[in-house]
């Protein structure tokens, strides 16, 4: 979502970086380019004026004209001043009660349902025992929907078909709750295409009815400064708890999402980032910062590897890389770990220096390609690649879509990582009998 103003930012502050020392013209046009930046991407007219004013205060400071990487101090500055500006360093979903009545609001289309099931999921990954209600009862697939997600993810959900008082439903659902011993009850509400008198009234009967601990608003990201001006109205409203940011992913301007804050003073609390239903992520400033300054976010990839690979096939594999019996099949579920990691370019963004490559969906097409010709292959095949004749590799390639010769290149692939994983092997032992290392755990 914030390739554009990424791009931006970084080219303004490579220039920056060439200055052995800053004059206060530097700086004054580093900062002008900067707030035409943050326009152009959709930001509120004065969050960008405040931000700019801010972070020239700072930057015209000893601590930027007397540095001695001044460059490098300025893009901290503005990387400080992005954290603040998007809610400081605490993680979005810090919530002081993770438990109780939650409801989730906003305007029809905007990802509302979809995000009831994937915030289930993320809660009982974190230990807690969630419950979806279906209170959308003039959308006529909103139920099925929602018990839909609720299969997908294992998390139960109430509806009372054919009722139309959602006050009645949320007053059951909650009696359902207590005696299945669900502590987070996520109530899914209707939406309308823009905000009127009956969707609110509605609204503010739940509220009163449920005294939620949390009352958070589902609003698109693509829609622009449009979605700061339906913040502020369901906050009037409601006065919501937080913000949920869906459509991370898409090639909106992001102006939004650095708006939101400042304008209203509620919290991101959650960001969506796919349309998988574990493409829900704590909103966390520092880190997104950090992404759209180039700077990467390992912290994220690392708990996305954490979530995405199994320790004990990953010790399997430690055991395996000690005595040299690597074969195709641990080569293949390398990959299909790999895959659920998510897209490559969303995988490299979290790098630092690493967003801005070219496109890589071939790198996608390659995977599927390795995938496809490994599991054209038999099982003995897979286990003994040193028996694939040209015979063989001829059928491989057949049954896989390909060619002898990408049969050939996944098969170079393969010895050249079995090798490099060997010497990895051999330099871990070599160092463990030295004392210099402990022995490597792979996994968590």
């Amino acid at each position: 979502m914030f390739d554009s103003l990424s791009d931006k930012l970084q080219g303004i502050f490579k220039n920056l970086r060439g200055f052995g020392k800053l004059s206060e013209k530097n700086v004054a046009d580093a900062l002008r380019e900067v707030r035409l930046a943050l326009l152009e991407a959709d930001v509120n007219y004065k969050v960008a004026k405040d931000f700019i004013e801010r972070t020239k205060q700072r930057a015209l400071g000893q601590e930027v004209l007397t540095s001695i990487t001044p460059g490098q101090q300025i893009i901290k500055i503005v990387h400080d001043e992005l954290v603040t500006l998007m809610g400081g360093e605490t993680p979005g979903a810090a919530v002081a009660t993770p438990s109780g009545n939650w409801m989730m609001v906003g305007l029809h289309g905007c990802g509302k349902t979809t995000t009831s099931g994937k915030l289930a999921k993320l809660l009982a990954k974190q230990g807690r025992k969630p419950l979806l209600v279906a209170c959308d009862v003039h959308r006529p697939a909103a139920i099925d929907q929602l018990e839909t997600l609720g299969q997908q993810v294992g998390i139960p959900v109430f509806s009372l078909r054919g009722e139309s008082d959602v006050v009645r439903i949320a007053k059951q659902a909650t009696a359902f709750a207590q005696s299945q011993n669900r502590d987070v009850v996520i109530f899914d509400t209707a939406g309308r295409l823009q905000i009127d008198k009956a969707l609110v009234q509605e609204l503010v009967r739940m509220r009163d009815a449920l005294t939620p601990q949390e009352i958070l608003l589902v609003a698109d990201a693509a829609t622009g400064q449009e979605a700061v001006n339906i913040v502020e109205h369901f906050d009037k409203a409601l006065n919501i708890t937080g913000i949920v940011l869906t459509k991370l992913d898409g090639d909106a301007r992001g102006g939004a999402a650095l708006s939101m804050r400042a304008v209203t003073g509620k919290p991101i609390r959650f960001a969506g980032v796919g349309e998988k239903l574990d493409d829900l992520e704590l909103f966390q400033g520092e880190r997104m910062a950090g992404r759209i300054l180039g700077m990467g976010d390992v912290v994220s990839l690392v708990e996305k590897a954490q979530d995405a690979f199994d320790m004990k096939k990953a010790e399997e594999l430690q055991e395996k890389i000690a005595d040299q019996s690597l074969n195709l099949e641990d080569f293949l579920s390398q990959l299909q770990q790999l895959k659920k990691l998510g897209p490559l370019e969303n995988l490299l963004g979290m790098l630092p220096g690493m967003g801005k490559m070219p496109d890589l969906s071939g790198g996608e097409s390659q995977l599927k390609r390795v995938e496809a010709v490994i599991q054209s292959m038999t099982p003995t095949e897979r286990r003994r690649p040193e028996i694939l004749n040209a015979g063989r590799r001829t059928r491989i390639a057949k049954g896989s879509g390909t060619s002898v010769a990408e049969v050939n290149d996944v098969l170079k692939q393969f010895n050249a990582m079995k090798k490099m994983m060997q010497e990895m092997g051999k330099m871990q032992k070599a160092m463990t009998r030295k004392g210099g290392l402990p022995k490597m755990r792979l996994g968590r």
